[in-house]
């Protein structure tokens, strides 16, 4: 169905979607499920040409798994489409659980044949989205995503993505992921110069990492915004009609650093607006305080430089001196992380 005009269209025309009517929302909501938006490349998988393989790679082409049983593989090569693909760890649960609490959606700036070949490997058996597939041809703004294409309430939608400039119009809905690079060629693309986990013969945890923290963040969020169920479902609209899925995300991500003030030293650019910088709204949206006012009331002071002021100043009176990855990595998991995992080095400095 057209989203502007309602008229019909074939599969070859684009995107198939029902128009998200009241009343699919009702029942969506009566089985208590909200919409998840899943973006692909570098959040639910990584994929490269297979022209751009490194030699410290060339070992994967003998560990390619079988499209005969996709359900059961995490590498494929796809020669179709000269492309090795490589789904992230955990990644087969993850739905599996998430489709339990969230009519899913694939969202991906990749054109549409790659799209359907994604979602191929992830969704073999059609148990998840359906035909709930979109690409960058399906979308109302160049470089941009946008809710306007799902046509689902904003109040009841999830978005995962690794980029947060993709979504300017709904960075409430975002919980933004670490990207996964499993090729070299994708550590390029972002400027990296280390090894990628392919080259290093390695790869994600499957109990802590990103995926396995992302669903139990969801699973929270979703428990909380249906809390006080009402029985009958003429209640249950009047009660939801006051609860928004973003406010529950900003609430859950403002206890991460809670009690927290924070002071930076030597962190940003000469000149840069502090408060416009990254990190300093990054910790802000955990729940810390940030200030550029050096007292007894600030609890960490983030630096990459044991030398400075600030920092020998944290020594001395035994305030936490972490480097900036201690705020991101916190963010990323959605929990306070150890200080002492991101301690500054203090013999370098000395």
């Amino acid at each position: 169905m057209c989203m502007r005009c309602g008229k019909s269209l074939e599969e070859k025309s684009g995107v198939i979607f029902g128009y998200i009517h009241k009343t699919d929302m009702k029942n969506l909501l009566r089985y208590k499920k909200l919409y998840l938006i899943l973006d692909l490349d570098h959040t639910l998988l990584n994929s490269t040409s297979l022209a751009h393989i490194s030699s410290e790679e060339e070992h994967l082409r003998g560990k390619v798994d079988s499209r005969e049983d996709i359900s059961k593989g995490s590498l494929f090569n796809l020669e179709h489409m000269h492309t090795m693909t490589k789904l992230r760890p955990f990644v087969r649960t993850f739905l599996k659980e998430a489709s339990e609490m969230f009519e899913m959606y694939i969202y991906t700036m990749g054109d549409r044949s790659y799209a359907l070949e994604m979602a191929k490997l992830l969704d073999p058996k059609r148990e998840y989205f359906h035909e709930r597939v979109i690409s960058r041809d399906d979308g109302t703004q160049r470089q941009q995503k946008g809710l306007d294409v799902v046509l689902g309430q904003e109040s009841y939608v999830l978005i995962l993505d690794d980029t947060e400039k993709a979504w300017t119009k709904h960075k409430d809905n975002l919980l933004l992921m670490e990207r996964y690079h499993y090729f070299a060629s994708s550590c390029q693309q972002f400027g990296f110069s280390c090894k990628s986990l392919s080259e290093m013969e390695t790869d994600e945890n499957e109990g802590d990492g990103a995926h396995a923290t992302v669903i139990g963040v969801l699973k929270r969020v979703h428990t909380i915004f249906f809390s006080c169920m009402l029985p009958s479902l003429t209640e249950l609209e009047d009660e939801l009609a006051g609860r928004d899925v973003r406010q529950v995300l900003k609430t859950l991500r403002k206890e991460v650093l809670e009690g927290c003030k924070i002071i930076f030293s030597r962190v940003f650019p000469t000149h840069f607006p502090a408060r416009q910088h990254q990190l300093w709204k990054m910790a802000e949206q955990l729940g810390a305080t940030c200030t550029v006012d050096l007292d007894d009331s600030v609890t960490h002071v983030v630096a990459t430089d044991a030398g400075t002021e600030k920092s020998r100043w944290a020594v001395k009176e035994k305030k936490s001196l972490v480097h900036p990855r201690w705020i991101e990595a916190s963010y990323y998991f959605w929990k306070r992380q150890p200080e002492e995992s991101f301690s500054v080095d203090q013999k370098a400095s000395s």
